[in-house]
């Protein structure tokens, strides 16, 4: 009996010890998974892996991208913008109302010559001698030695526009003296020429005295005398 009792003990003791032994390593395997007992990931080897330096990964060129714990952002450069260029001031304008001013006898020189063709015409041109710009209005008004009245005008060959000349500038008239069949009446040879400038308002709107023009040699004039309205081309002054 007392060796049974022994045995009983000696039993108990043991399951206390296998007990004490398996609630060890149960402590031991909860304390390794509470310490991350986990594989760390493996390294893709980007940037977002890398901490950034105390100077920062971002790189000094303007536009490159630039990195900041892991995000990527683009530095883009500065837009420009559009250039302004301030108005010139300081130069007038080519044309303007206080520059500009009608033509007269006061400001110009007036020429009469022979052409060839067509026949029994001459050219009149007129200069602008002044400073400013001048208008020809209308046409000339032509008085040859003791003529009475102006002589009548092409219609047809009206312009569209008033000819300006500025300084330095010709205009032209073209000026049929006589028939050339003869149709003519009431002839005579002078060698006396006035001109008138027309104004704004018509050709008995007037500018002023009347220009007078030397004249070389006498020029013969009868009823068919008739002159264009003021050209910018000689040309079309010619072709009357």
């Amino acid at each position: 009996m007392r060796s049974n009792r022994i045995r009983t003990t000696a039993l108990a003791a043991t399951a206390l010890l296998a007990a004490l032994s398996l609630t060890a390593c149960n402590g031991e395997d909860s304390a390794a998974g509470a310490s991350g007992s986990t594989p760390p990931a493996a390294s893709t080897g980007g940037q977002a892996d890398q901490k950034p330096s105390a100077k920062g990964d971002a790189e000094d060129s303007s536009g490159d991208t630039e990195t900041i714990d892991g995000t990527s952002s683009t530095n883009a450069p500065a837009a420009k913008g559009p250039d302004i260029k301030t108005p010139d001031t300081k130069t007038p304008a080519k044309s303007s109302s206080s520059a500009r001013t009608v033509c007269k006898a006061s400001n110009t020189k007036l020429t009469l010559t022979p052409v060839s063709r067509p026949v029994n015409h001459m050219l009149l041109t007129v200069t602008n001698t002044g400073s400013k710009n001048c208008d020809a209005y209308y046409y000339p008004a032509l008085r040859f030695g003791e003529a009475q009245s102006v002589p009548p005008v092409y219609e047809d060959s009206k312009p569209q526009a008033v000819v300006t000349l500025a300084p330095g500038e010709s205009g032209y008239a073209g000026v049929m003296t006589s028939s050339a069949d003869g149709s003519g009446t009431g002839g005579y040879s002078t060698k006396d020429l006035s001109v008138g400038f027309a104004g704004k308002g018509g050709i008995s709107d007037s500018t002023g005295p009347a220009a007078v023009v030397p004249l070389s040699k006498s020029v013969y004039v009868d009823s068919t005398l008739k002159v264009t309205y003021w050209q910018r081309e000689m040309s079309d002054a010619l072709s009357w």
